[in-house]
């Protein structure tokens, strides 16, 4: 599918407009408010729970921003809506509270994190959740089997891809060597068909994107825009940014 005019339409607050300094977790609801108040977009991340649920936070495992430890894959639903972002009250919340949240009043673009073990679980409870939401959502992942299930669970919703251009064993030691190198220079493009990618601005300008940008029209987002002169070169180069750190409108 064309890929909607609302996915570039405004700056995209990467995990939400958190702002640690004024007690403002990525990920949590006081993100995904302040995104909301400012009009931005919202991209934020999704992981699998032991009972099935999609819980909205980007590490895989708790302690780094909120109280407790261990995999939040070993750990359920109620377990985690129960856990804490440190120094605040606000508790971790599931896809479907931030939906509830959101109301559709700015777009979502939910990344969907993976173990590259090929487990679409986490698409499969995406895609219930979304059915009844009327809100723009899009899905997106750096795993290409991942994409794939979006295009299959959610063939109306927006999918993309995240991307960057190398692929290491340290910094992907869950992806296998032939995942690795499907990864590199999107060569999964014509099997997972996206609808946009989102590709690091360090990056830019990068061949990969350039091709799918300018030979197959797919908007390109990039990330994690944080300075100016990010700022500049994700203008120069892509259709939307995804940012933190600062306020694009101030």
């Amino acid at each position: 599918m064309r890929a909607p005019d609302w996915l570039t339409a405004r700056p995209v607050a990467h995990r939400g407009l958190h702002d640690a300094a004024h007690g403002i977790i990525e990920n949590m609801p006081g993100a995904a408010e302040a995104a909301v108040a400012g009009n931005f977009a919202i991209e934020c991340d999704i992981q699998l729970t032991a009972d099935g649920e999609a819980m909205v936070h980007h590490d895989d495992e708790l302690g780094r921003l909120t109280d407790g430890r261990g995999p939040l894959l070993a750990k359920t639903t109620a377990e985690l809506k129960a856990v804490a972002f440190k120094g605040t009250a606000e508790r971790m919340m599931t896809l479907s509270d931030l939906c509830k949240l959101v109301a559709g009043r700015v777009p979502l673009v939910i990344e969907v994190k993976s173990h590259f073990d090929r487990d679409r679980t986490l698409v499969q409870r995406m895609a219930e959740v979304l059915s009844s939401y009327p809100g723009a959502a899009a899905g997106m992942s750096f795993d290409p089997d991942q994409v794939k299930a979006l295009r299959e669970f959610l063939p109306l919703r927006p999918r993309g891809i995240v991307a960057e251009r190398h692929y290491t064993e340290q910094d992907w030691p869950e992806a296998s060597a032939g995942q690795r190198r499907e990864m590199t220079h999107l060569r999964h493009f014509l099997r997972t068909q996206p609808d946009f990618v989102a590709y690091g601005v360090n990056e830019l300008p990068s061949a990969a994107p350039w091709i799918a940008r300018n030979i197959f029209g797919c908007p390109l987002l990039t990330w994690t825009v944080r300075t100016q002169e990010q700022r500049v070169r994700a203008a120069r180069y892509a259709d939307q940014m995804i940012f933190e750190g600062f306020r694009p409108d101030a």
